[in-house]
């Protein structure tokens, strides 16, 4: 088994809820959370994010709003809904058992 996998699949795991987390923040464009997430090292092409972004919003966790841009076509800005909030909150709370989990089980 080669330890790439594996961190693709942990990286892959937590992949919706830094998105979640990005968004709660404040509204962002598509590349604007490609590029927080690579910042994060979290690197994540398009192909990845797009249907990502759909699935989140089909599970009415997210909405989106177009802008228009002086740079090109509109764009599209997608924000977390209450129950993307709502769902966040649960999420952080999974996560940190989880850390606490591992921590524990790490410091046995």
């Amino acid at each position: 088994m080669k330890v790439e996998n594996t961190k693709a699949q942990m990286r892959k795991g937590v992949l919706e809820y830094c998105i979640l987390s990005i968004l709660s923040v404040s509204d962002k464009y598509a590349s604007d959370i490609i590029e927080e997430l690579k910042n994060a090292k979290m690197i994540v092409v398009e192909g990845t994010l797009y249907p990502l972004l759909t699935r989140l919003k089909n599970a009415g966790l997210l909405a989106y709003r177009w802008e228009e841009s002086t740079q090109g076509p509109p764009r599209k800005y997608y924000e977390l809904t209450e129950d993307g909030r709502t769902f966040l909150k649960e999420l952080d709370a999974s996560w940190q058992e989880l850390v606490d989990a591992v921590t524990y089980i790490n410091n046995k």
